[in-house]
C-alpha cells in the first residue's frame, strides 16, 4: 500500500521527466495487477499526477481482454466470454468491481448520507452489493458474448478511465483522507490526449459518449446520496458504468438498432 498522506515529502527533487514517468508508473501499479516493480515512495502530487495516466491502465485492461476476444481459440462464444471476464477481473484486480458492490450497498440504503459514508466502510457485502454485483457481471459476460468488434473492450477500458476524472474533479471528495481526494486536480487535457487513439477506433465515439452521459448521471445520484461528495468506491462504480455502456453500444451498433 502507498504511505499515508502523513507520510509524504513536502519537497520534490525529481526531474519532470523522472516524476512523469513515476506518475504513469504509479497508475499501473495501482489501476492494474500487472507484475510491475513496487512503488516505494509516494510523494505530494503522485496521485495527482498519476490521473494523467489512467487512460494507460485502460489500454493494458482492455488490450488484454481484446487480444483473448480475437485470438482464434476453438471456443464456444461464451466459454471465450467467460474468459475475457475473468482476464478483466484478475488484471484489475477486481479493484472497480470491488467499488461497485460497495457502492450499491451505500447508495441504496435507505440511510441518512452520513449513515451511506459508514457503510462505504463497512468490508462486509450486503443484499444490495451482491445482487448488483452478480447482475453487473451476467451483462458483461452477455456483451462480450455479443459480436462485438474484439477492440470493443479496449475502448470501454480506457473510456472508462478517462472519463471517471471528470467527476473525480468536479464534486469533493467525501473523506479528505482517501486515496480518491489525493488522486484530484487531476491532468483531464493529457489524459485526453493519451485516450484519443482508442476514441479514434471505429464506432469509438458513440461507445464514448453513452459512458460520459452514464458516468455523468451516476455520479450525480451518488453524490446527493453522499452529501455532494464522492469517494473511490463511487470511481470504481463509475468506470464499470462506463464499461459496460461502452460494451452495451457496441453491442447495440451490431444489432443494427
Amino acid at each position: 500500500m502507498p504511505p499515508s498522506g502523513g507520510d509524504l515529502p513536502l519537497t520534490d527533487a525529481r526531474s519532470p521527466w523522472k516524476r512523469q514517468l513515476q506518475a504513469a508508473h504509479l497508475a499501473l501499479t495501482f489501476l492494474t495487477t500487472l507484475p510491475l516493480p513496487h512503488v516505494r515512495e509516494v510523494r505530494e502530487g503522485d496521485f495527482a499526477r498519476a490521473s494523467a495516466y489512467y487512460p494507460l491502465a485502460g489500454y493494458a485492461v482492455g488490450g488484454l481482454v481484446a487480444l483473448l476476444l480475437w485470438l482464434p481459440l476453438p471456443l464456444p462464444d461464451g466459454v471465450r466470454a467467460a474468459l475475457a471476464l475473468a482476464a478483466w477481473l484478475a488484471v484489475t484486480g477486481m479493484l472497480h468491481f470491488d467499488g461497485l458492490v460497495d457502492s450499491a450497498d451505500a447508495l441504496l440504503a435507505m440511510k441518512s448520507p452520513a449513515q451511506r459514508l459508514d457503510i462505504l466502510r463497512d468490508v462486509h457485502v450486503g443484499a444490495f452489493g451482491l445482487a448488483t454485483g452478480v447482475t453487473a457481471l451476467l451483462i458483461l459476460w452477455s456483451l462480450l458474448a455479443a459480436p462485438i468488434p474484439a477492440y470493443a473492450p479496449l475502448v470501454a477500458a480506457v473510456a472508462g478511465r478517462l472519463w471517471v476524472l471528470l467527476p473525480m474533479n468536479l464534486y469533493p471528495a467525501a473523506r479528505q483522507e482517501s486515496l480518491g481526494a489525493r488522486s484530484r486536480e487531476g491532468r483531464w487535457g493529457a489524459a485526453l490526449l493519451l485516450a484519443l487513439p482508442a476514441l479514434l477506433l471505429p464506432g469509438a465515439w458513440l461507445a464514448a459518449l453513452a459512458a460520459l452521459v452514464g458516468v455523468l448521471l451516476v455520479a450525480r445520484f451518488a453524490a446527493g446520496r453522499l452529501g455532494g461528495g464522492l469517494n473511490g468506491d463511487v470511481y470504481g462504480l463509475l468506470v464499470v458504468t462506463a464499461e459496460l455502456l461502452a460494451l452495451g453500444a457496441y453491442a447495440w451498433g451490431r444489432a443494427g438498432c
